[in-house]
């Protein structure tokens, strides 16, 4: 039998344990509260997908509640609010799509509860994504895409520490006044100058000569640029339909002159070099010039942009001659996006069409 005092011991060990549970439920409870809130908003994309074992490839899998429960480590950074957006491929992703995830993501942020936002998106199309919400974004707090090139079933996927890293960001001081960033392998980008340099590396996202803006390492942001310009535009009822072209060696122009049978409001050339075309893409630039259309020059090429250096039929200089706006450092996909909200602010003025890309 258990005598008496063996009963007195046991009843107090077991009030010790419960109140040392107590406490730390207690503690855990008061450090979540002084946490900030940080709101996710999930879009799909590889980050997402687990291999399809039926059909083969990867596919959408993951809920957003599974996204942020495979990164334990949040818990300790600050209180998430997840919101489910989507959950599809990036390469889905359609203008009108990004209009509504930067509707959803401003509502988000009214809350002044509420510090920052992380969205996960697909890669293949998260430049472009980010510098739509850059641009028509009307918060200013700090918002950062996210995703990664590996997706759960791999060995060794990245989305999760990448999802940590975005909102370490969010939630820090060194972070502010960058607008919208991409954010990957530690390496943070403004969403005006990053591209996806890699179909498969981890390392696929950089500014080229823009450099990164921060970097981040053991739960601290360092700071190495500032983001110098930024542009505004509000979300038009009816995005005007603008067609993204890309020459090459014999080019007769016939792509140009479809586009323009097709009813575009704008057409973005990527051209080579310094932003030439040839002689016959030319005649067909002008013909959609004399129809009224909006057409502005970019270069396949990674880094220096567009000047207007030659002075033959297609060249740079004769084609801003001609009327078409140069379109600077953007590469062509960018520039497609600040045409489709522009055009609606400039009602047909080409000056002031043209003082949007001198950027």
């Amino acid at each position: 039998m258990i005598g008496e005092r063996n009963v007195m011991k046991i009843l107090k060990n077991i009030s010790l344990i419960i109140c040392f549970v107590l406490s730390c439920m207690f503690f855990a409870n008061s450090s979540q509260a002084e946490l900030p809130t940080v709101v996710v908003v999930t879009t799909g994309g590889t980050i997402a997908e687990k291999d399809d074992p039926k059909g083969g490839g990867a596919i959408p899998a993951l809920t957003g509640k599974a996204l942020i429960d495979a990164v334990p480590a949040l818990r300790d950074v600050a209180k998430i609010k997840v919101v489910s957006y989507s959950n599809i491929d990036s390469s889905q992703m359609t203008p009108e799509l990004w209009a509504g995830l930067s509707k959803a993501v401003d509502k988000e942020l009214l809350d002044p509860t509420v510090k920052g936002a992380v969205i996960t998106h697909g890669t293949d199309t998260m430049a472009e994504g980010a510098y739509f919400l850059d641009l028509t974004l009307k918060t200013e707090k700090p918002v950062t895409f996210v995703g990664a090139m590996r997706d759960a079933s791999d060995l060794s996927p990245d989305g999760p520490v990448n999802i940590l890293n975005a909102v370490t960001q969010v939630c820090s001081d060194e972070a502010g006044d960058w607008g919208v960033t991409v954010t990957l392998n530690q390496y943070i980008n403004s969403a005006r100058d990053v591209r996806k340099t890699s179909s498969t590396n981890i390392q696929t996202f950089n500014s080229g000569e823009k450099g990164y803006l921060g970097y981040i390492a053991m739960g601290k942001v360092s700071r190495f640029n500032d983001r110098l310009h930024r542009q505004k535009f509000p979300i038009p009822k009816d995005l005007p339909k603008v067609v993204l072209l890309e020459t090459f060696a014999g080019d007769d122009g016939s792509f140009v002159r479809y586009a323009v049978s097709e009813g575009a409001d704008g057409i973005v050339i990527e051209g080579v070099g310094a932003g030439n075309v040839n002689a016959e893409v030319y005649k067909a630039v002008q013909y959609a010039l004399s129809k009224g259309i909006a057409v502005i020059i970019t270069t396949q090429v990674f880094n220096g942009g567009v000047f207007p250096i030659y002075g033959d039929a297609g060249g740079g200089a004769t084609l801003k001659k001609a009327g078409v706006i140069l379109g600077g450092d953007l590469p062509g996909a960018k520039a497609r996006i600040l045409l489709m909200l522009a055009l609606p602010e400039v009602e047909g003025d080409h000056t002031k069409l043209t003082n949007y890309f001198r950027r």
